[in-house]
């Protein structure tokens, strides 16, 4: 190979900052039949990293059920995956995370997340019709975690919104678990054609490779290497890893990216995100069983005196790399430059299968592509596992211990305030949930839902993920992640469909990580199976922690749902006077690992709730079935702080219409339990006082436990002779405590 290129020398210590280790640094070698120059250890060094082999996790992600009948792509074939909803129309979807660039820069690290995730559903082909988010933070007492509420709310607000696309719905949780090490998960979903997909496949000798989007700066070098590894106190030093987003420039290449594939311009497209021209490069010249020569010289910068090894690396945004079909470059030119973009051809695609980097006809990197991919010769492991001793001790609770003698009318209070239950408003009102109005239920109701214009039918969508019951019982907290977010669909009145997933853990080599990790995925798999969600792909986030503690094992849910017609629409809050009450399901005298015992008791004791898959499928059947019918006039998944926090929520949710209600509910458990206990598998639904009967034989019908419980009406809520609360109080609590302790950081 020609050294007029001058690299630096690769030593043992530059291989260790590059984050692989000795026994990989030998299997490059062999690949390469030679030692590796300092590009190629930068190549390998992204394309290895945890975050784009996912070497610690792809064996056991395969081991998810990721085939359905209605699926057009599966997990990790393409940018996201497309799921059939009929009528000639696919919906598009995935979710990623952000969460070590927000750590650090949390404004760009947020807006970031969103500008990536939005690209791979354009890349596919599907126009963007909403984004969610499933955020976690440290407690909002502590004035840096209040800085990067600050700063991830409006750098999601400022993107999504100068973008044009709806942030329809998602999650915001604390605990001193994430003060460190925040997560930031993006979801996106798209529409288009079924006949459009757009696929990552770079093939046909000789074919151009172009980048359009953006020029290409420093911004994100080693941005893949940055998310691989423990946050630190030098991860501050690390900013430069962090890319610098532009929403207005994604909005025009959106559409001109859109419109070359409209015109059948192309083979195939790729976002360059994680390992920029690198990983898109490799990847879709192995997909394509073909390779790539890239020029160097070619790629249009916007620094001076960037080596190879800066361009090959940088993570600069709403930049894409593109396959064009044989004598339409001219074509492509010409979109872009309509719509004010870069486009330049840069290399083609070859018949070695190599990936190849020439600077001014010197090749100064040559890697065989496949060798650098997932499911090609990047590294697999499966870690050791240990299960946690303090599993065993965390478990075991005495409820005596927990005094009965309380104010359960300031206890109900208490826990609407209290940072995970209360309303978010003060982060959804940053966002817009309503540009293109197709928004049919925003943020607010158990699952967002948006029209699907030109049909009857709407998509319903949610985030979900009980963090805290993976900690105790990663197994069932993995299975009940799937339920509830099936729930939330199921009471907005669709038939779930698919899911995405991020799965945020801690450090993989640490058993006691693992063995959480292995257990989740393996709840996550169980259920997936019994509801019949194939899994469509997503991220793997590990080394998600501070220096002093990892995150809680969270596998945040990412779910679709079909609404086949829009009657079928169904919102979480009460309607009308006179309107009964039931509630699906049974309570049990389970309080382990509650919203009650964390906010009253600053505790997390005992086991989680039971969880039947197959009664949960049932129900949910059952559920769907009479919305469908029109019995049902609002639905309420029963979850976090339990059955009184539930109805609370029914009375007070909807900003346009309170209500109240009296119920009326066994008192032959504790009522604690009673009243916050989070026994799984229950709905609070209410209906018209003439479907009263009806309903309750169709769920008898169906071997589902339905219990009267109250009607609708006035301005309190009253359960039993225990609650008594002006819904006034209830309001101030759940609507203005959070407003008021989260300080606006300018």
């Amino acid at each position: 190979m020609s050294q007029k290129h001058i690299q630096p020398q690769v030593t043992p210590e530059m291989v260790e900052t590059h984050g692989l280790n000795p026994e990989e640094y030998e299997k490059i070698k062999e690949i390469l039949g030679r030692e590796p120059n300092y590009t190629e250890l930068g190549i390998f060094s992204v394309m290895w990293s945890e975050h784009c082999s996912y070497k610690n996790s792809i064996s056991l992600i395969k081991t998810l059920p990721r085939d359905g009948d209605n699926l057009l792509a599966k997990a990790g074939e393409e940018n996201a995956g497309a799921v059939d909803i009929g009528d000639g129309m696919a919906i598009v979807f995935k979710i990623e995370s952000h969460n070590h660039p927000s750590a650090v820069e949390p404004y760009q690290g947020a807006a970031t997340g969103v500008g990536g995730i939005l690209r791979d559903i354009f890349t596919m082909g599907a126009r963007p019709i909403a984004a969610l988010n499933s955020l976690r933070f440290g407690s909002p007492d502590n004035p840096r975690v209040r800085y990067l509420v600050d700063g991830v709310v409006r750098g999601i607000g400022d993107y999504g919104n100068a973008f044009g696309v709806p942030t329809v719905g998602g999650e915001v949780y604390f605990d001193d678990c994430y003060t460190g090490n925040p997560l930031i998960n993006a979801m996106a979903v798209g529409i288009m054609e079924t006949e459009k997909i757009a696929s990552a496949t770079a093939e046909g000798n000789g074919n151009p490779i172009m980048i359009v989007g953006s020029k290409t700066g420093r911004d994100g070098i080693h941005g893949a290497t940055f998310a691989s590894e423990d946050l630190s106190e030098k991860s501050e030093s690390q900013r430069s890893s962090v890319q610098v987003g532009d929403p207005f420039t994604e909005k025009l290449l959106v559409e001109a990216t859109l419109e070359i594939i409209k015109k059948d311009l192309i083979v195939g497209i790729q976002d360059m995100g994680a390992a920029g021209i690198t990983c898109s490069s490799s990847e879709m010249s192995a997909k394509g069983e073909s390779g790539i020569e890239i020029n160097i010289e070619e790629v249009p910068v916007r620094e001076e005196k960037m080596t190879p090894y800066e361009i090959l690396l940088s993570e600069s945004q709403e930049r894409m790399l593109v396959c064009v079909k044989k004598g339409m470059t001219d074509a492509v030119t010409e979109v872009f430059d309509k719509w004010g973009l870069d486009s330049k051809v840069v290399g083609k695609v070859t018949d070695d299968k190599l990936f190849t980097v020439k600077l001014n006809g010197e090749v100064i990197s040559q890697i065989p592509s496949d060798c650098l991919v997932l499911g090609g010769g990047a590294p697999i492991y499966k870690r050791e596992t240990k299960r946690p001793a303090y599993m065993d001790e965390i478990v075991k609770i005495n409820l005596d211990d927990y005094s009965l003698e309380r104010d359960w009318n300031e206890t109900l209070l208490t826990m609407l305030a209290s940072p995970n239950i209360c309303r978010k408003q003060w982060v959804y009102d940053q966002y817009d949930s309503m540009v293109r109005t197709n928004t049919a239920v925003g943020p607010g109701s158990d699952a967002a839902v948006l029209r699907l214009r030109k049909t009857n039918k709407a998509l319903a969508m949610t985030t979900d993920c009980n963090a805290r019951y993976c900690y105790v019982n990663p197994r069932r907290g993995g299975q009940a992640a799937v339920t509830e977010a099936a729930r939330n669909i199921v009471c907005s009145g669709a038939q779930p469909l698919a899911i995405t997933n991020c799965l945020n853990f801690g450090n993989p080599y640490n058993p006691e990580i693992y063995y959480g990790f292995t257990e989740a995925i393996g709840g996550m798999g169980d259920a997936c199976r019994v509801f019949n969600t194939p899994v469509t792909g997503g991220n793997v986030s590990f080394y998600n922690e501070d220096p002093e503690r990892a995150v809680f094992p969270t596998p945040t849910i990412g779910m679709i749902g079909l609404v086949e017609h829009l009657d079928h629409i169904t919102t979480q809050w009460f309607k009308d006077d006179g309107d009964v009450i039931f509630m699906l399901g049974e309570n049990k005298e389970e309080l382990g690992a509650s919203e009650y015992l964390h906010t009253i008791y600053d505790v997390t004791k005992g086991d989680v709730p039971e969880l039947d898959l197959d009664a949960e499928k049932k129900m949910q059947d059952a559920l769907l079935a009479a919305i469908r019918n029109r019995f049902i006039k609002s639905a309420h998944d029963c979850s976090e702080g339990g059955l009184a926090t539930a109805v609370a929520e029914c009375c007070i949710s909807n900003d346009d219409n309170k209500i109240g209600a009296t119920v009326t509910i066994d008192e032959s458990i504790r009522t604690d339990a009673l009243l916050f206990g989070e026994t799984l598998s229950r709905v609070v639904i209410s209906c018209k006082a003439s479907d009263a009967d009806k309903l309750a034989e169709h769920f008898k019908s169906a071997g589902v436990d339905c219990n009267r419980i109250g009607t609708v009406g006035g301005d309190t809520l009253t359960i039993n002779s225990i609650i008594d609360l002006p819904l006034t109080q209830m309001t101030d609590a759940f609507y203005n405590s959070m407003a008021e302790k989260i300080e606006r950081v300018s």
